[in-house]
């Protein structure tokens, strides 16, 4: 059949012959811009297309004055990829065509009706990052193109836990003062994919946390998920704001003798002190937190209906546009905006772990409420919260003040007297019996020698974090726990939630820790010289390298720990990135507590 000169095969849908017990695929010819005329086919997962030209045995590729072109690498795409089909009316479509004599490849224009195919591709050499993809198909017949887009919109409606509105909060002075433009840089993906967005530009801190936190659970339930637009700081914010007043859960757990105030919720008891160096924790399992119905005063119930957490419907997501993003490059692999929003529309979904973390005291003799913060990432005392203290008087450096900060924080080399007790987990017992073979490890980075063995890192579909992924209460059974205690002067304590990669620490501060295994990585970092210091150091900025390998370096796995400052001199808390001053403090994991739209890292 030939219409304005132009010729079409098979304007009609032809259905394939199905396979036993799947959906009967249907094709029909179309023109694909910057390709030509191609039989394009719709089964039950995606669609795929095939040119005419190689349907009748012509190659594929062409050459030109001895160069090899390929005018379309992509032949297919899945309808998991695809995120948004548009009918875009009469335009033109470019087709790719070779000319007899050079055999060079050439294009012609044609004008007809048009849709187009939203989705993602994925790099070869970078599988983490991914990018739009737009496929645009032309037919004369403009009934032809409408149900295409009907039948691929039907098909796309079928893909479950995609959302349909969210509550976007930009950060506008974020790194390096990019918020705004971040988001309007992937505004349109949203636009595409039909997703209803509510943005709030915040004015101040504590902006967003004071909306998350007075939002009736009526409107938050409207929406399928908050995204932060900005860094691990301000996605801090919003979470603690979502957590405030619903979570419902007691404290963590604690050793006999650590003493602290109940407050009058009746969410915690209060111990008695008498100094063990092991001991059975007192956390039996009718306590552990986040159980249904319990604790009923640890909350406030003036919030409407009931907003369930953990809660797989409701994700958050981030937008990357900090200062280290480190959340973002844990459970994406990249901190990339555009990679970070496509997650999003294709309502990717991965469990994250969150840390409690519960002051005590704001100093020795003070008499405090106990007061709640929650941690997506990270919490660190001496060097890490004495680098965000000194940050902060050079604001006006945008992200080079971590730089300048941590080399002031170095040369000080300022250690802090403190008393840690964690609770024992079953690998720790195993650590301990082959402390032989650890010590022999230590020599070995010691002396810039590789690991005998490796431990598994976090990726997408990771069998650690998808193991019961969805219990949100420490992975351990907490009733024979043990507490361990470790007593002295310390450079840094570390409690790492995830991996915490970034730019300045490729492999993060432990390589093998899990989004979502019930677990705390605890780093206890001993008074050493600074330049033992300055080799851990470089150790974590190195890609493969071995931080943790040192005598004077401590690392257990633990679901919680409490801390207790025993000196005069006192560092703060770098809860992600916010300041938290507290001489005594407590600490638990919730296993899976949050969704957040990403899959984990690809390999």
């Amino acid at each position: 059949m030939e219409r304005n000169g132009d010729r079409f095969e098979g304007d009609k849908s032809h259905p394939a012959v199905p396979i036993s017990g799947e959906t009967p695929a249907v094709n029909m010819t179309f023109f694909l811009d910057q390709v030509g005329e191609v039989v394009l086919t719709l089964n039950s997962d995606g669609l795929s297309w095939n040119p005419i030209k190689s349907i009748h045995n012509e190659p594929e590729e062409s050459s030109c004055l001895g160069i090899k072109l390929d005018s379309k690498s992509e032949s297919a795409i899945k309808f998991s990829d695809v995120y948004a089909v548009e009918f875009i009316d009469w335009g033109l479509v470019h087709e790719s065509i070779l000319a007899n004599a050079g055999r060079c490849l050439s294009h012609r224009t044609s004008e007809m009706y048009r849709f187009t195919v939203h989705g993602v591709h994925r790099s070869n050499s970078r599988p983490s990052v991914w990018a739009p993809s737009v496929y645009t198909f032309g037919h004369k017949d403009l009934n032809a193109c409408q149900i295409w887009v009907n039948r691929i919109s039907a098909s796309l409606n079928t893909e479950k836990g995609r959302p349909k509105s969210l509550l976007v909060f930009v950060h506008p002075k974020s790194g390096k003062g990019n918020g705004c433009r971040t988001w309007e840089a992937v505004a349109p993906i949203f636009f595409h994919a039909k997703v209803k967005t509510k943005v709030i530009v915040t004015q101040r801190a504590g902006h967003a946390f004071d909306v998350m936190s007075t939002i009736t659970n009526r409107e938050l339930n409207s929406y399928d998920g908050v995204v932060a637009v900005g860094g691990d700081g301000f996605f801090n914010e919003i979470l603690n704001g979502l957590l405030s007043l619903r979570l419902k859960a007691p404290y963590p757990p604690a050793p006999l003798d650590f003493m602290h105030n109940s407050g009058n919720d009746g969410c915690a008891k209060v111990h008695d002190a008498n100094e063990t160096v092991a001991e059975p924790s007192d956390h039996s399992e009718a306590s552990s937190p986040l159980l249904p119905g319990t604790e009923d005063n640890c909350g406030n119930t003036d919030k409407g209906p009931e907003f369930s957490l953990p809660n797989e419907r409701f994700r958050l997501g981030i937008i990357p546009s900090g200062s280290t993003d480190a959340i973002v490059m844990c459970t994406t692999g990249t901190r990339d905006p555009i990679t970070s929003a496509l997650h999003i529309v294709l309502g990717k979904r991965v469990c994250l772990d969150i840390v409690q973390v519960v002051r005590w005291k704001l100093a020795s003799t003070s008499k405090d409420e106990p007061y709640v913060r929650y941690a997506a990432s990270f919490a660190g005392y001496g060097f890490y919260g004495d680098v965000i203290t000194e940050s902060e008087k050079y604001r006006w450096m945008g992200p080079k003040r971590y730089d300048y900060a941590g080399t002031t924080v170095f040369l000080r080399h300022s250690s802090y007297e403190a008393e840690i007790a964690y609770i024992e987990t079953k690998s720790e017992g195993v650590h301990s019996a082959s402390e032989k073979s650890v010590q022999n490890s230590r020599k070995r980075a010691l002396w810039g020698l590789p690991k005998r063995s490796e431990r598994t890192a976090c990726r997408a579909n990771c069998s650690v974090c998808n193991t019961k992924a969805m219990q949100p209460m420490p992975a351990q059974n907490l009733q024979d726990s043990r507490w361990v205690r470790s007593k002295g002067r310390f450079l840094s304590i570390g409690a790492a939630v995830i991996s915490c990669r970034n730019e300045r620490a490729p492999d993060g501060l432990v390589a093998d820790a899990h989004l979502s295994d019930g677990l705390l990585d605890l780093i206890l970092i001993r008074d050493c010289p600074r330049p033992l210091y300055l080799w851990h150091l470089m150790q974590l900025a190195r890609r493969g390298g071995h931080p943790l390998d040192f005598e004077f370096v401590e690392h257990h796995k633990t679901p919680a720990f409490v801390f207790t400052s025993s000196g005069n001199q006192e560092s703060v808390w770098n809860v992600d990135g916010e300041v938290l001053q507290a001489h005594q403090l407590s600490a638990q994991v919730f296993r899976g507590l949050i969704s957040l739209f990403a899959t984990g890292p690809e390999v």
